[in-house]
C-alpha cells in the first residue's frame, strides 16, 4: 500500500503473515529503511513487496525497531542478513533482543523463540535523529507498552508521518509495561500533531483529526 510517494506498507497481517505487525518502508531516493520486521514467517513475500516499489534489498540501510515484541522483531535477523542493514532500537529494549528473551519479547505468546541479533545503534536520548540520504528520521522514546518503545517521525511530501506502531498497547506485566509511562507517551504523541499515523495493528490514519482521535481513544482505556 502506498502512503506517500516515499512511504509504503509492505507487511502486516493481511499482506505477509497473519501474525505480523505492520511493516513500513521508507525510501528517500534510494536510501531506504524498514520500520519493524514482522514475525519472520513470510520473509520471501516481504521482500517481493519491497522490490515491487523499486527498492532492492541492498538499498535498505536501517531496520528501525519500534519495540522488542516478537510480531515486530521475529523477522529482524533474516532482514539483516538479506540487506546488511543496521538495526536501531532503544537500549532499554535492545538487551532483550540481543539476549533472545522469549518472555519480555512475547515470543512465547506466539509459540516461538526469538533468535538473538545484534543492535548496532542503541538509542538512549529522549530524541535522536537518524540520517537517511539527505533526509532525517527522528526517533522519540515513548515508554509504556515496553520500557524501550520508540516512535519514528519523518517528513514526506510536506506531511509529518508518525510511525507509532503499538499506540493501542496492550499493557501486561510480563512485557514490563507501565501504565503511567504509557499515558504520558500518548500525551507526547498528541503534541506531535502528525498528519499521518502508521500504526502497527490498526492501519494508517490520515489527517490531523483522525490521528488525534485515534490516539485519544486509548487514553482512558488502554
Amino acid at each position: 500500500m502506498k502512503i506517500t510517494d516515499e512511504i509504503f506498507q509492505v507487511g502486516g497481517s493481511e499482506i505477509t503473515s497473519y501474525e505480523d505487525a505492520a511493516i513500513y518502508l521508507i525510501n528517500f531516493d534510494g536510501h531506504a529503511a524498514l520500520v519493524d520486521a514482522g514475525c519472520g514467517r513470510s520473509t520471501e513475500r516481504l521482500f517481493k513487496n519491497i522490490r515491487s516499489w523499486g527498492v532492492k534489498p541492498e538499498y535498505i540501510q536501517y531496520l528501525l525497531i519500534t519495540h522488542c515484541h516478537y510480531d515486530h522483531t521475529g523477522g529482524a535477523k533474516a532482514v539483516k542478513e538479506m540487506t546488511g542493514c543496521q538495526a536501531v532500537a532503544h537500549e532499554l529494549d535492545a538487551r532483550f533482543l540481543e539476549q533472545g528473551d522469549d518472555m519480555v519479547t512475547a515470543a512465547t505468546w506466539y509459540g516461538a523463540s526469538l533468535e538473538p541479533f545484534l543492535i548496532e545503534k542503541k538509542l538512549s536520548l529522549p530524541r535522536e535523529q537518524i540520517q537517511l540520504g539527505g533526509h532525517h528520521v527522528e526517533a522519540i522514546h515513548t515508554p509504556g507498552h515496553s520500557p524501550g518503545s520508540v516512535v519514528y517521525v519523518a517528513e514526506s511530501q510536506g506531511l509529518k508521518v508518525l510511525f507509532g506502531q503499538d499506540v493501542h498497547g496492550p499493557l501486561d506485566a510480563s512485557l514490563l509495561s507501565n501504565r503511567k509511562d504509557y499515558l504520558e507517551s500518548l500525551d507526547l504523541l498528541l503534541s506531535l500533531e502528525a498528519d499521518i499515523l502508521c500504526e502497527g495493528h490498526y492501519g494508517v490514519y490520515k489527517g490531523k483529526n483522525e490521528v488525534r482521535n485515534f490516539i485519544r481513544s486509548f487514553m482512558t482505556n488502554p
